[in-house]
């Protein structure tokens, strides 16, 4: 199974479970997956190299958008 294989499967299961849950924190994931499996289509290095900075972008807003969560109260 190559690796492309691996984040279009990664990408289809992402957008299942958004379907279902509608968890806006899913979206940057599923953009994470889907640039990567684009970046794993390309034959030219050049073209991967700016679909890997924007999975890289989409991780990074990931992380921003996991991190500014609000802690609850335990009772």
């Amino acid at each position: 199974m190559s690796l492309q294989a691996f984040f279009v499967a990664a990408t289809v299961v992402t957008l299942l479970q958004w379907l279902r849950v509608r968890e806006r924190r899913l979206l940057p994931l599923l953009a994470l997956f889907a640039l990567l499996a684009a970046a794993h289509h390309q034959d030219d290095w050049r073209l991967a190299r700016g679909f890997h900075l924007a999975a890289g972008a989409a991780g990074l807003i990931l992380l921003a958008m996991l991190s500014s969560r609000q802690p609850q109260a335990r009772p």
